[in-house]
């Protein structure tokens, strides 16, 4: 495949950054990366190839749409893929206007500008143009029983303002591949967890209060079941989808790993008793740290994804075993500890900002 310019969508945030970083490092693509800069988006998770010739940074909010049709114009990309979203059920649940703004109303901004930019390109190029959208497994609801997978064509019924949110967001851009053709794509993905992920979510939170000695919290008796995909994974997922998906079609992505949220903090308590066996004073086991809270309301019991589609269209599958994955990053949080402690700190914002 020809150099192509992706253009990206929340590339500040966990998992854009990752895609990001990915295309920067392992492909010769152009990235041009559009990121509002709220409290989840952390240009730190970019430094590393900030000054890359092939990568562009741009501070925009997705819902100001005449901004969205000037970055349309001016860079013209050959992929679209957005990932800009509010994503924190949590935050939802509390506050759930932004996440209509964000994730309905942008992602309707987005698909009206790269429908009418769409519109002006050759034959040739509106062939190769995708719009990717990437979603999450939570637009599913809960599944009942212990054997059942989430596939493809799985009926949508979300839970939380966050998951109904998304779902809203996959129908319209379906919608806009069946009223106005525009070529979209559109993945589903399960839990992710690795390098860079906001320290409010459940695996990083876990590594870092433990390491400060702090209550592990866990909603109810943390019998609730997820599965478990590592975010460099996913990114390869990801842009495998875009660059070889097939027009109008939905891709599940997981990483084969179903886990009781329980056993993933005893897990990650046991990775620390071995690589950082000197504990907070007092402290005789990381697992004393673990604490029972409410439950939240509306909280799934089980999420888990059949990802056969990917593995047998495109021939994905994910490199990391939930084990790996989990050493891997635990690893990675003893040893950047600067930048986790600068994102709890509140520093890490507002400090390089870039403009259309």
């Amino acid at each position: 495949m020809k150099n192509k310019t992706f253009l990206v969508t929340g590339g500040a945030g966990f998992i854009g950054s990752a895609v990001v970083r990915e295309l920067i490092n392992n492909t010769q693509h152009n990235v041009v990366n559009l990121d509002k800069l709220t409290y989840a988006g952390n240009l730190e998770s970019l430094q590393d190839i900030e000054n890359n010739e092939r990568y562009t940074f741009i501070q925009a909010d997705i819902c100001d749409a005449d901004k969205m049709d000037a970055v349309f114009a001016k860079y013209k990309p050959d992929i679209m893929m957005h990932l800009a979203a509010e994503s924190h059920v949590d935050r939802s649940i509390d506050g759930p206007a932004e996440f209509i703004q964000t994730n309905i109303v942008g992602t309707f901004n987005l698909l009206n500008s790269a429908k009418k930019y769409w519109a002006i390109l050759s034959a040739e190029q509106k062939g190769q143009f995708r719009f990717h959208h990437i979603s999450t497994d939570e637009v599913y609801g809960d599944l009942e029983g212990t054997d059942d997978l989430f596939t493809e064509t799985t009926s949508y019924s979300p839970s939380s303002p966050y998951s109904a949110s998304k779902a809203s967001s996959d129908h319209l851009v379906r919608a806009w591949y069946r009223t106005y053709d525009l070529p979209v794509v559109i993945t589903n993905c399960s839990n992710n967890y690795g390098p860079y992920h906001f320290p409010e979510k459940l695996i990083p939170l876990t590594i870092l209060n433990a390491l400060e000695g702090k209550p592990l919290p866990i909603y109810g008796q943390g019998t609730q079941i997820r599965d478990w995909l590592y975010v460099e994974d996913h990114a390869r997922a990801l842009i495998k989808v875009a660059t070889q998906g097939s027009v109008g079609e939905t891709y599940n992505i997981g990483g084969h790993n179903e886990k009781q949220n329980i056993e993933v903090v005893k897990t990650i308590c046991a990775i620390l008793e071995e690589l950082k066996p000197q504990k907070p004073a007092g402290l005789s086991n990381f697992v004393d740290l673990i604490t029972f809270v409410t439950d939240r309301p509306g909280h799934d019991l089980r999420y888990a994804i059949d990802a056969s589609k990917i593995e047998k269209e495109l021939g994905w599958t994910p490199k990391e075993t939930f084990e790996s994955g989990l050493k891997k990053t635990v690893e990675w949080y003893l040893t950047n500890t600067n930048w986790w402690q600068r994102v709890r700190s509140g520093k890490y914002q507002g400090e390089r900002l870039g403009q259309l």
